[in-house]
């Protein structure tokens, strides 16, 4: 089976992670017709970290999304204190940034990935499918990469693309695949 075809512009994503689907929300925004490939069939596990740093909020503000975001269930931390032998001791203070948000939003990472998912399928070049797990690059007789290869409930699909990229977090496959060096 063969999906996303490989007219000019077109990305593949291996990851749906934030940096994956920031990635394809941008890209999608910027008329790039994407496929994001999330080997999961939900975003609903344990994830390493369930923060929104300020820094992050003013990237997302400047997308035009924070008002819609902050209407996710979240909690602001505007400060983070510690009791060191009975004191109460200032760790951070967030209240001093230059920023739109001066504090850190609590928020599941999954509630994060459902609304980026969202704001990307607003666009008609945005596609996201869960349960597919890249295992390989495809490339072409001269080596150069021309998509990946995934493994999906229906079986192995090909998928073609202009550009591959691996926001896959933790795992190198793709990196090894493509002979990368580690930095």
């Amino acid at each position: 089976m063969r999906e996303a075809g490989s007219e000019a512009g077109s990305c593949c994503i291996a990851g749906g992670g934030p940096a994956g689907l920031m990635l394809g929300y941008l890209l999608a925004r910027a008329g790039v017709r994407v496929t994001v490939l999330e080997k999961h069939a939900d975003f609903l596990r344990d994830f390493r970290g369930d923060t929104i740093h300020p820094s992050t909020m003013d990237v997302i503000d400047e997308l035009g999304l924070l008002d819609e975001f902050l209407n996710l269930p979240h909690t602001k931390l505007s400060q983070i204190h510690a009791e060191v032998y009975g004191t109460r001791v200032p760790m951070a203070d967030f209240t001093h940034l230059h920023t739109r948000c001066k504090y850190i939003v609590m928020m599941p990472q999954w509630d994060f990935l459902d609304f980026m998912a969202g704001q990307a399928r607003r666009f008609p070049n945005f596609t996201l499918h869960m349960s597919h797990e890249v295992t390989d690059l495809r490339c072409d007789a001269a080596g150069k990469t021309i998509g990946v290869r995934a493994k999906s409930p229906a079986g192995v699909v090909d998928f073609d693309a202009d550009l591959s990229v691996a926001a896959v977090g933790r795992h190198i496959l793709l990196r090894e695949a493509d002979g990368l060096p580690l930095l």
